[in-house]
């Protein structure tokens, strides 16, 4: 028995841990230090004074204007539409001061349970939170079990931890699958929808998804590539659009070719995503979720977004259902957006029901 116990011992293989490189260190997984927030707090604070966000972190945006607004009160009920790292949920479950309810939305299966654990480690458990595992444009169904709502909020941006993470594909900047769903498990991946594209349609994409003035040269590219090779990761389109735009002055073609890239992916996860068409959704359905003189708060990232709440909440206060409504969009103060540049984007409106 003695002589079996020395054998296992003899085996175990102790594991040292990749060492931090550097405070910036390139691979998501060696970014550990910024993955545990809790073990490593200066770190943490030293990435953010930089104007950096942590890795698997999300730096919530217009809190303050949010906060002002909503004017949660103890012993109401509210929805976070868009839960994610929930930053927003955090604060409103504080104005509750232990009274009232939150219910916070998530179509991301994989982030959602995160955020719940992490809620949960601030004290608020399912007496005071709820979290639920779908998509926002299902708000419908989500008040007719726990609503009305006194205060509803919607931050439409994709959140950092999906960006950053490489196994996402949501960014051009990493190497990884080109995937950009919300959720992995449903739907097809941005590789799919390219797959079978024609030219045509994913120059239209292009057009209505992120005003790309160069739509018809990326869409040209990706079909020709297409012919040659399946079109699988991100770095593969990032090549691919790289090369379509070397026509341009070399002085300008490094940024021109940064902001092509960055609306290219943000195009494509529109559409796997169908987000104008949830977001439709949701602003249809939004009036009968709220209690009367409740009040919504929405953040969106991008004009045809903005284009969308501002249609709606403008027809919505015409056809008195909404009392009032925001005539101009607050956006972040240039404070926030040197600590996030991430927040540069950001359009705030609201609404409060008749």
């Amino acid at each position: 028995m003695q002589n079996n116990n020395i054998n296992n011992e003899e085996t175990k293989v102790h594991k040292r841990r990749v060492r931090y490189k550097g405070t910036h260190p390139r691979k998501f997984e060696e970014k550990y230090k910024e993955l545990n927030p809790e073990k490593y707090k200066d770190t943490i604070e030293k990435v953010i004074s930089k104007g950096s966000t942590p890795a698997g972190m999300h730096i919530s945006i217009c809190v303050k204007e949010i906060i002002d607004f909503l004017q949660i009160r103890p012993g109401q009920k509210g929805l976070d539409a868009t839960l994610g790292y929930g930053g927003h949920t955090t604060e409103m479950l504080k104005c509750l001061e232990g009274e009232g309810h939150i219910y916070g939305l998530d179509i991301d299966p994989i982030e959602i349970e995160k955020t719940k654990k992490r809620l949960e480690q601030k004290g608020f458990d399912e007496k005071i939170f709820t979290a639920i595992n779908t998509n926002f444009k299902n708000i419908d169904q989500v008040a007719k079990e726990h609503g009305p709502f006194d205060f509803i909020l919607a931050d439409l941006g994709v959140s950092s931890m999906q960006i950053d993470n490489p196994e996402r594909g949501f960014s051009y900047k990493y190497e990884g699958p080109l995937d950009l769903r919300l959720n992995p498990t449903k739907g097809i991946s941005a590789a799919q929808r390219i797959a079978d594209i024609s030219l045509d349609e994913l120059e239209g994409m292009l057009i209505e998804n992120s005003d790309e003035p160069y739509a018809y040269e990326v869409a040209k590219a990706v079909i020709d590539s297409r012919r040659r090779e399946k079109i699988e990761t991100t770095t593969q389109l990032r090549e691919i659009i790289e090369k379509a735009l070397q026509f341009l002055p070399a002085k300008e073609r490094k940024d021109e070719i940064k902001k092509c890239c960055a609306r290219t992916f943000q195009a494509l996860r529109i559409d796997v995503n169908s987000e104008f068409e949830v977001l439709y959704d949701f602003l249809e359905k939004l009036p009968d979720a709220l209690n009367p003189g409740g009040r919504v708060a929405i953040l969106t990232f991008h004009s045809g977004e903005d284009r969308l709440v501002k249609k709606s909440f403008k027809a919505l206060k015409k056809a008195g259902i909404y009392s009032d409504v925001a005539n101009e969009v607050i956006r972040p103060s240039r404070e926030e957006c040197n600590m996030n540049p991430r927040a540069k984007s950001t359009k705030m409106r609201w609404a409060v029901k008749l």
